[in-house]
């Protein structure tokens, strides 16, 4: 019988049983999401200079040890609801500081954790940005920045409909099917073992075309996004790390690297494969709140925080689409979920939250190894504890 190593006897588990396989199931993605880029390759996301190192707030006793109701069950404490939630680290601010930090044992402060579907979000702020800029119309044509769109599924959808999610394409997010069409795709990502003959690109190329017109439904579909990656590169000529780091991750004071998946021939996943701090998460709900504005510097347009967060996205769309029951007040806009009582949000799945509640001034980022994917029942309390969280904070 061979001794227990450090990392066994940290994470209960060997690391060698971490493969590409089981990367994202439960008990190894509490080790993986801090350390995709061991897994899939990935390219980094520096920050513009040494702010030297952060030191965490962990004076969160009377938050951790207040009562929260999120669903229809019993009363429990703020840091019971964060167990029970698989949460590997929470980061609260208010008013623009930091309220506290809360990481479980298997987590460090200061540790890289992936975002998963909130990278969505991430890319829609580039986008807004390139739009002040004047590099990116909305409301052009996918195929104006990328030719070989014309005749697949997005030839005629806009930049527009890519960011709301109401382009009318065929596929379903299959996220346990490994024969779906989902399985492909994470294929062509490096996501799922398998891949290495056919490229990202290549595959949202080869994607079907649903009948009915473009800007009607909203329907959750990942490769929109990762579609729209690639359309920022091609109206700047950059890869996507290099413009993140230049146009977001430097203005915005990001204290720490990111590091974003890519595929065989170094596309980035932007519709998933972000990992961060949860701080610098939090930093970025914290510059949406104050509308676009970082260490009073103006990092995304105001009018394009504006019709994100508060004026724009399709009522009818939303209603017309499968989520509504999370937010049946809601609205989807630029890639932010809009709650309906003010508050916005990104989402990722297995448990990531950019929670943004302008009326209380908080800002919350949730980050989570939840052994399932989705699960409705969860999310809607989260969004209860969130809430409640928010108006305690």
């Amino acid at each position: 019988m061979t001794a227990q190593t450090a990392f066994e006897r940290h994470y209960g588990f060997r690391r060698d049983e971490v493969t590409l396989a089981s990367w994202r199931t439960s008990p190894f993605n509490r080790w993986s999401f801090q350390n995709a880029g061991e897994l899939v390759p990935s390219a980094d996301i520096g920050v513009a200079a040494d702010a030297g190192p952060e030191e965490p707030v962990r004076d969160m006793a009377g938050l951790l040890s207040q009562k929260v109701t999120p669903g229809e069950g019993e009363p429990q404490t703020v840091a019971s609801f964060l167990t029970r939630s698989s949460t590997d680290a929470l980061t609260v601010m208010k008013g623009g500081k930091i309220v506290g930090d809360w990481f479980a044992p298997h987590m460090a402060f200061g540790a890289r954790h992936i975002v998963f579907s909130i990278s969505k979000s991430i890319t829609a702020i580039l986008a807004g940005i390139l739009e002040g800029e004047g590099a990116l119309d909305p409301n052009a044509p996918v195929a104006t920045h990328v030719p070989e769109a014309k005749g697949s599924a997005y030839g005629d959808a806009t930049v527009q409909h890519v960011l709301d999610m109401t382009v009318s394409v065929d596929i379903e997010e299959s996220y346990t099917d490994p024969d779906s069409a989902y399985g492909r795709y994470r294929k062509a990502t490096l996501w799922n073992p398998g891949g290495g003959s056919e490229t990202l690109f290549s595959f949202l190329m080869s994607l079907p075309r649903l009948d009915g017109p473009h800007g009607e439904t909203f329907r959750y579909r990942s490769p929109n996004s990762d579609l729209l990656g690639v359309v920022l590169e091609r109206a700047t000529g950059q890869r996507f790390a290099d413009l993140m780091r230049e146009k977001l991750w430097a203005p915005l004071g990001a204290r720490s690297a990111a590091a974003i998946t890519v595929d065989m021939v170094g596309q980035a996943r932007t519709a998933g494969g972000i990992s961060m701090t949860p701080r610098d998460l939090a930093r970025i709900g914290e510059m949406m709140r104050q509308g676009g504005v970082a260490g009073g510097r103006r990092v995304v347009p105001e009018e394009w925080v504006r019709d994100t967060v508060e004026t724009g996205g399709d009522r009818q769309a939303w209603r017309r689409g499968a989520m509504l029951f999370l937010f049946p007040g809601g609205r989807y806009r630029n890639k932010w979920y809009q709650v309906g009582d003010g508050a916005y949000c990104g989402i990722g799945i297995h448990g990531q939250w950019l929670y943004v509640d302008p009326k209380s001034e908080v800002v919350i980022a949730k980050m989570s190894s939840q052994p399932e994917p989705v699960e409705d029942a969860l999310d809607m309390e989260i969004v209860g504890f969130l809430r409640a969280l928010s108006a305690m904070a």
